[in-house]
């Protein structure tokens, strides 16, 4: 039997790049898989409907079963659309993968609310769409599996002009967190992905890749870990963040240093010891 034989899988954004990566994985495990995609530029905006349902006859023809799903997921209602999608498909759903997204690089100064909105719609409002329509179906199935998709540029904020894209995946690694302590008591997992990969909306950034990024940095091989994510093997693993560096993978999460004390504080005092204070 295969790993996720009869289980039924969503995947949002999944007609390029990860998503069609993912959708193709978890149909070739043995998931019947709703394939969710506008059809959208890597910069949001269009419609090309033959996106997901190319995807879809590629899974067909590979004798796996597949839905196409065209619903656009920056808007709650949206989302909750492509589990609705789902239900009427084929009789529920198991495994949730939040992987659509858009990335349009502006500088601070320039930043409108248009593109701080679109940002927060798709990566944030798509994901806690999905999820809050997804559990109650879960809950009354005995479980289920969230996979979210952070990104190092949300984990590790750095890049300039990418603050409306870091803050909206920062958004979906709190998101993660809450969602896994609600879901806990149900029997449903949520844990989250953060790739690096090749793909259409990472193309410009590793433009100047060495020899066989292409190979090394395939989106297929964060599949993998997303297919684990939403498999019994993974039964025990809830509120986890995963960074996906080719073979390379590792938990990501949140510390803090030991810090100093003091029964008062002053500024001056507070300079004397910030060294105690601060990560080295």
């Amino acid at each position: 039997m295969r790993l996720l034989e009869g289980k039924v899988a969503v995947v949002t954004g999944g007609g390029r790049g990860l998503g069609r990566a993912h959708a193709l994985t978890l149909a070739a495990l043995g998931a019947a898989v709703v394939v969710n995609d506008v059809g959208s530029g890597v910069h949001g905006g269009g419609c090309d409907t033959s996106v997901a349902d190319a995807v879809v006859d590629d899974i067909g023809s590979g004798g796996g079963r597949a839905a196409a799903d065209h619903s656009d997921v920056s808007t709650m209602a949206g989302a909750a659309r492509v589990v609705d999608r789902a239900r009427a498909a084929f009789g529920g759903v198991d495994i949730v993968v939040n992987n659509a997204g858009v990335s349009r690089q502006t500088p601070i100064q320039d930043l409108d609310e248009e593109t701080l909105d679109l940002h927060l719609g798709v990566h944030l409002k798509g994901t806690v769409g999905t999820t809050r329509a997804a559990f109650p179906v879960m809950r009354a199935r005995g479980g289920g599996s969230v996979v979210n998709t952070v990104s190092g540029a949300g984990l590790f904020p750095e890049h300039p002009g990418t603050a409306a894209y870091a803050c909206a995946k920062a958004a979906v690694y709190a998101f993660t967190k809450v969602a896994a302590v609600e879901g806990a008591p149900h029997g449903i997992r949520v844990n989250a992905v953060s790739p690096l990969a090749l793909t259409r909306m990472s193309q410009a950034f590793f433009a100047r890749a060495g020899a066989g990024a292409e190979e090394r940095l395939g989106p297929e091989r964060a599949s993998v870990v997303v297919a684990y994510l939403a498999s019994h093997l993974a039964a025990a693993v809830t509120g986890r963040v995963l960074r996906v560096e080719g073979g390379h993978v590792c938990e990501v999460f949140m510390d803090r240093t030991p810090g100093a004390e003091s029964e008062q504080w002053a500024p001056e005092g507070l300079a004397d010891r910030m060294g105690e204070v601060l990560r080295a």
